[in-house]
């Protein structure tokens, strides 16, 4: 036998290595793998009750369609393509489109209230069970066949079946962050989705996945650029190329929006000005909107930010934010479109306390913004840190409604380096009460309309997906955009719940890979916070990027820089924010105000948040605050070091890829963890002047060591010059 050429080794090894990849669980199918169901006695139930699909094929439209497709997808994935049992059936559509259905529903005196609200159960009344899916709408269908395919991927009994569900609130909305240049602003999963080059000629594959993905967790809305916008969008030519998203989306129940630079009628259109009052300006922008509508009818509206951090708006014209979002509003309410106008704002040039200015310039415009202008909030004042309570701005303005806008991206917490699992983080906001209304007026209330009534109820959050094979990165931070997506239909779910259900879907229903992973992704916000911004402590970041410790810096504008907000020095260490400081704690409710006040009675996550105290101010522990700190940061960096060794004990019961990818990132997390707590406390001790405690390892170098690391291929830093 002659030996292989080295054309026929390489086409070999070419061979080996694409079909090594197609078996591989890289990620791809995020929580929608549809993984046959070993387990026996369950396999044995399903099958015993769900027969064939049956769903009129008649004029069927393109969300039914997508319906049915999933349906048949799911099902052989989980159950196998064989024959299934003909004592039963599962039925699929509204009752408009399935008399069958509609004589179910009608003997049962059901009725649907609520926008695309799903119901899915079994009748067993006739001989023949009988599993049906319908909703008030195409589109609550199209939910419906989610909420049963979870059910199964996550092995609940079929007995008894009966899932009903309405989104609370009616735009739940991601944010893409992402440049017309295809890089992502804060993200570190790769470069943007949106392949404008080749759009609207070719429509990649993966935009299909994104969409079922979005679907399936309830997402309605994408908004395709960054906030820090680029008026080129608004182009006829661009928005030939958001048409063609918009028509891949729709089948889905998934409006596309646009971020509007403010200043678009001068780069765009010619003009001397962009004065929201100017006759001129008003109708460029009228015009500019109708001819969006012409290429995408369904068009969502604009996201814009304006007036902060070097954006364009309409103070530069002597007019306020009210004015700005109105003008836009009014362009966009003939066609069914909303502005959801960001109150991330604060001035170059003023020095109050950043904690304070969204809120001093928001409520004094309460009740000026149109009904389809929306002020989004970031859950906290500052900017997406790792722990904050929660912003001042909800329910301090009964009369205009209010966004939450989270972060699903890490920018302040890893990146997609660092495991962090969001939804108890989110979970604390939502829960937070604002006494708006009396006890009882949760944020999510708040957020939800039931606190004020309010319509055009809307939850956004900053997208971490880019075009990485996984979508975002780290295995597990898929977890987050699931998570945020469950949370925007109903915020009444818990972390564990969800975590429960991703997990299942994910990875697979064994009871060790689920407890496992649940008690690590549960544990894993607050350990983050441990070993980085523990206590209250906010905007310590390194200058440049946001990834790494720099407690030090100092440099610049005041409210850039770390020293701003830790101020420590030989008394303490932190930002006081009561009477006797800047008073950023009274723009809460007084409840809040009345606990919040006293660093003895504060919830300890938030005390360095409003309280600047003394090193040895003691703690709930009876630790001092020099020796809580320290012993926080090294509790944070343990946790790390377990959770290592908790991942390799699953070594063999989840695929080995996903099982390795996350292991090494888990490696690289302890050393990061362990920097932050060497910088910080190496730092901090410069000013307590007192011993580490026993128990903890001490720093491994000095202080001009971690000053002076420079650290390269920054995540979530595309522009990072080398």
């Amino acid at each position: 036998m002659k030996p292989l050429s080295l054309k026929a080794l390489s086409a070999l090894f070419i061979s080996l290595a694409i079909n090594s990849l197609v078996s591989a669980e890289d990620g791809y199918r995020l929580w929608l793998r549809y993984e046959s169901i070993q387990k026996q006695e369950i396999l044995d139930s399903y099958l015993s009750n769900i027969g064939t699909v049956d769903i009129a094929q008649k004029d069927l439209n393109p969300t039914l369609r997508v319906a049915a497709d999933e349906l048949q997808k799911g099902l052989s994935g989980l159950l196998g393509s064989g024959e299934r049992s003909n004592k039963s059936r599962l039925l699929i559509g509204t009752a408009s489109q399935n008399p069958k259905i509609a004589k179910i529903l009608e003997k049962q005196n059901t009725n649907f209230d609520q926008k695309d609200e799903y119901l899915v159960f079994a009748d067993s009344k006739s001989k023949q069970t009988t599993i049906v899916i319908t909703g008030s709408s195409d589109q609550a269908v199209l939910y419906g066949v989610f909420a049963f395919l979870r059910h199964l991927q996550t092995h609940q009994p079929i007995e008894g079946l009966s899932l009903r569900s309405a989104p609370r609130v009616e735009n739940r909305i991601l944010n893409h962050w992402d440049n017309l240049t295809r890089t992502i602003e804060r993200s570190m999963s790769g470069a943007s989705l949106w392949n404008w080059f080749d759009l609207p000629y070719y429509i990649e594959p993966y935009y299909i996945d994104y969409a079922r993905a979005c679907a399936s967790v309830g997402i309605n809305g994408t908004v395709l650029t960054n906030v820090n916008a680029n008026s080129t969008v608004l182009h006829p030519q661009f928005i030939e190329k958001v048409a063609a998203l918009a028509d891949t989306f729709r089948p889905y129940g998934i409006r596309v929006y646009l971020t509007a630079r403010f200043s678009a009628p001068i780069e765009l259109g010619g003009l001397d000005s962009a004065d929201p009052l100017d006759p001129v300006v008003i109708k460029w922008w009228n015009d500019k909107v109708a001819e969006i509508y012409e290429y995408v009818p369904d068009f969502g509206g604009f996201l814009v930010k304006a007036n902060s951090e070097g954006q364009p708006g309409p103070q530069k014209y002597g007019r306020d934010h009210a004015d700005g979002a109105n003008m836009l509003a009014d362009a966009l309410a003939p066609h069914g479109g909303i502005v959801m106008w960001r109150a991330f704002v604060y001035d170059f040039e003023i020095k109050e306390d950043r904690h304070k200015q969204a809120y001093t310039e928001f409520t004094n415009l309460d009740g000026r913004f149109r009904e389809n202008a929306i002020v989004q909030t970031k859950n906290g004042a500052i900017d997406f840190m790792p722990r904050e309570p929660y912003h001042p701005l909800f329910g301090a303005t009964p009369e205009t409604t209010q966004a939450l806008e989270l972060q699903i991206t890490q920018e302040y917490l890893g990146g997609d380096v660092h495991l962090a699992y969001l939804a108890p983080m989110w979970r604390e906001v939502l829960n937070a009460d604002t006494f708006a209304q009396g006890k009882g007026s949760t944020v999510a209330k708040v957020i939800d309309g039931s606190v004020f009534s309010h319509k055009n109820t809307t939850f956004a959050g900053v997208s971490n997906a880019g075009n990485e094979r996984n979508w975002t990165g780290h295995p597990i931070a898929a977890s987050n955009w699931y998570a945020f997506g469950r949370l925007a239909w109903d915020h009444t779910l818990s972390s564990e719940q969800i975590a429960d259900e991703w997990i299942r879907m994910t990875f697979n229903n064994q009871s060790e890979v689920v407890d496992t992973i649940a008690n690590i992704m549960l544990a894993s916000h607050q350990t983050v916070v441990d070993y980085s911004m523990p206590l209250g402590l906010h905007h310590i970041m390194a200058e440049g990027h946001h990834y790494g410790p720099g407690p030090w810096f100092d440099q610049g504008r005041p409210d850039w820089t770390s020293v701003y907000y830790h101020r420590a020095d030989e008394a303490g260490i932190g930002f006081d924010r009561t009477e006797s400081g800047t008073n950023a704690l009274g723009q809460y409710f007084p409840e809040r105000v009345a606990k919040w006040s006293d660093p003895e009675q504060i919830d300890e996550r938030y005390l360095l948040w409003f309280h600047h105290v003394s090193w040895d101010f003691e703690m709930d522990s009876g630790e001092t605050l020099w020796n809580e700190l320290c012993l926080t940061y090294q509790r944070g960096v343990n946790d790390v070091a377990k959770w290592i060794q908790e991942w390799d004990g699953l070594s063999g019961k989840i695929d080995a890829q996903r099982h390795a990818r996350v292991a090494a990132m888990l490696i690289r997390q302890h050393a990061d963890a362990i920097f932050w707590k060497d910088a910080c406390l190496s730092y901090f001790q410069t000013f307590s002047k007192r011993p580490y405690p026993k128990s903890i390892t001490p720093p491994e170098n000095d202080l001009e060591h971690y000053k002076n690391f420079k650290l390269y291929h920054v995540p979530g830093h595309p522009a990072e010059q080398w």
